[in-house]
């Protein structure tokens, strides 16, 4: 339990003398303390200040009375603070040795707070009709890190990727093969995604600019896709397979993977619509407008001022809103599983099966991949929208949080990197546009992160091997990608810039790894096998201490990133367990100090440090080099 056990020994110990105080529902806190306040400090005196009638400084003196009577084993002192804080300092010798020897077990850093209850985690999401571009990876890379920390908190995570393979973005690229004689074999040296996306995209819709009638075509074969049965749809099926495959190679090689594929045409063919429709006839959630512009249609009410919402058209056709609902309320398992199940062509990287959904009868056992609650990664254009559902959702689960939509803001380019990347935005910020041909994808930006790394990793390091300096690039390319995406609060814009993100200094993935692999040299040139036999006694140096609190803290830190649903938590945890880290290595030596027993203190501590950073970045979905 680490740190969390100080913290538990507090409230066990306040709890009990409350009960003999005769009070009870005092929802109070225990936290780590800031600088200056000790090590653990309780707002316990301010919830007691109304009903004991007295000032949160006089009641701080009295608990900490009171305290000094309880059972302690890892508090030392306790001492009230002039503000009313109730301020705790540990027995640091026996918490070094708690927090150093649990930091070696496996299951370090795990806390229950899914109890295996099964979750839905659904990211990625995007049209089959191009490659991912930068935007696309804040979600990829969101999502994936959220069911990490969710696997880590004891949830069943069953993460699930919708592919939106019948809209209007894969009608331009079939009405681009079909009509524009695009050739379908992308040109040499070029993958199929990018050439969709780059070319037939693109040129496809600047032909609807030039020619109104190809507006015509567009929604033929918007209806041809509807239709299952039609030769459109077999040939689109064919088309945005192949994007598909492209598509899953980028996110597997940013170390993401899936348990199921959802088909948003398979949806719409289920029948899984009209069940939904009635239910939400039956329950009063829709209602026929019979006047005014949307006069025939089926429409969900707007809330606090907000338009009505049409789901059903005045002709009968379910609008977009149609396919989401039926989906939400299948993720939730409120309805029959129209579904047959089968194993995707390729195997995930580490032999990781990858499902996906068939309207086809398999011989394949019928798997389950619902939730008792869900999480969908969508960006908060979508917040409108994922309200409505979300809303529909509570009421037919009767629980408000059982559909969560965890929206985040859109990324663009910095100048100077869109410069790099190709783009001219004339000194501005690089705001993307599929449709435009405005986007740099996710491949370009890796590959340019990698041979940067490369470079520099040969001017450092000449006498490795490229094999090696291949491995290395990669984690280190891998890992600003990922980072670049988690640091920041969801609510922000994030403007990627390559230099910035690449520096071995300040908030950045390489820094952090540098960090571990400057404990990974402290072990190898110890030449010792780190061990937790040690004398606890002699970490007493401030930076010593500072460093072992957080790595015990880093279980607290996983349950707020559980709770919140935030990955910047754990980023921020692994920054600063860096920092604290290269602190440590600042004030005190650990070799060649000729005291053996202090030696191995704190190689016991740098070997901490080193298998806790490497378990914290593997929530991020990043790998931790033993070189670079």
């Amino acid at each position: 339990m680490s740190f969390k056990s100080l913290i538990d020994e507090i409230e066990n110990n306040l709890h009990k003398i409350l009960e003999d105080m005769s009070i009870y529902d005092i929802s109070f806190t225990v936290e780590p303390a800031k600088p200056g306040f000790g090590d653990a400090s309780s707002n316990i005196s301010f919830l007691l200040a109304k009903s004991l009638k007295k000032s949160p400084k006089e009641i701080a003196n009295l608990m900490s009375e009171k305290y000094r009577q309880s059972q302690n084993i890892l508090v030392l002192k306790v001492e009230p603070h002039q503000t009313g804080y109730l301020n705790f300092f540990a027995d640091w010798e026996k918490l070094n040795q708690l927090i150093l020897s649990e930091s070696n077990l496996n299951e370090f850093g795990f806390i229950d707070l899914g109890h295996n209850s099964e979750i839905v985690v659904e990211h990625t999401s995007v049209n089959p009709n191009k490659a991912l571009h930068i935007g696309h990876i804040r979600n990829i890379v969101l999502g994936d890190t959220v069911a990490r920390i969710l696997k880590k908190s004891n949830y069943k995570v069953n993460v699930l990727n919708y592919v939106d393979d019948s809209g209007l973005q894969v009608a331009d690229i079939i009405v681009g093969f079909k009509h524009l004689g695009f050739a379908q074999q992308s040109p040499t040296g070029k993958k199929f995604d990018h050439y969709c996306g780059d070319d037939v995209y693109v040129k496809t819709t600047e032909k609807y600019e030039q020619d109104p009638n190809f507006e015509e075509i567009r929604k033929n074969t918007l209806k041809e896709l509807e239709d299952g049965a039609s030769e459109t749809a077999k040939f689109a099926d064919t088309i945005t397979r192949r994007v598909l495959e492209n598509q899953l190679e980028t996110c597997w090689n940013l170390g993401v993977y899936y348990d199921c594929l959802n088909f948003e045409s398979q949806i719409i063919r289920s029948g899984l619509w009209s069940k939904i429709f009635e239910k939400l006839k039956e329950m009063n959630l829709v209602e026929f407008e019979n006047d005014g512009k949307n006069a025939g249609c089926w429409i969900i009410r707007g809330e606090n001022n907000e338009e009505d919402k049409v789901i059903v058209r005045s002709n009968g056709t379910a609008t977009y809103i149609a396919k989401d609902i039926p989906y939400a309320a299948w993720k939730l398992g409120l309805i029959e599983d129209p579904f047959s199940y089968k194993k995707y062509e390729k195997t995930q990287p580490g032999n990781k099966i990858l499902w996906q959904t068939t309207l086809t009868a398999t011989n394949e056992p019928k798997q389950n991949f619902t939730g008792n609650k869900v999480i969908t990664v969508i960006d908060s254009r979508q917040a409108r929208l994922q309200k409505i559902i979300t809303g529909l959702m509570s009421k037919f689960k009767s629980t408000n949080d059982a559909y969560v939509h965890l929206g985040y803001e859109s990324v663009t380019l910095s100048s100077d990197t869109a410069q790099t990347l190709g783009l001219d935005t004339d000194g501005k910020q690089a705001q993307m546009s599929g449709r435009k041909g405005l986007y740099v994808d996710a491949d370009s930006v890796y590959d340019l992160l990698k041979n940067k790394t490369i470079e520099e990793t040969k001017k450092r390091h000449p006498e490795m091997s490229d094999s090696e300096i291949e491995q290395i690039a990669h984690y280190v390319s891998v890992g600003t990608l990922r980072y670049e995406m988690i640091k920041q609060d969801l609510d922000k814009m994030i403007t990627f810039d390559l230099t910035k993100s690449l520096s071995l200094e300040g908030d950045t993935a390489p820094y952090i790894q540098y960090t571990h692999a400057r404990a990974s040299r402290i072990i190898e040139k110890s030449a010792r096998n780190p061990s937790i036999d040690v004398d606890f006694s002699l970490l007493n140096d401030a930076s010593e201490l500072s460093l072992i609190k957080i790595i015990g803290l880093f279980e607290i830190y996983v349950l707020d990133a559980a709770k919140n649903l935030s990955p910047k938590v754990i980023a921020r945890y692994c920054h600063n367990l860096a920092v604290a880290f290269n602190s440590f290595y600042e004030h005190v030596k650990v070799l060649e100090l000729g005291d053996e027993k202090l030696e191995n203190s704190r190689l016991c501590l740098v070997n901490s440090f080193k298998i806790t950073l490497e378990k914290a970045l593997e929530l991020l979905g990043i790998t931790a080099p033993e070189k670079m």
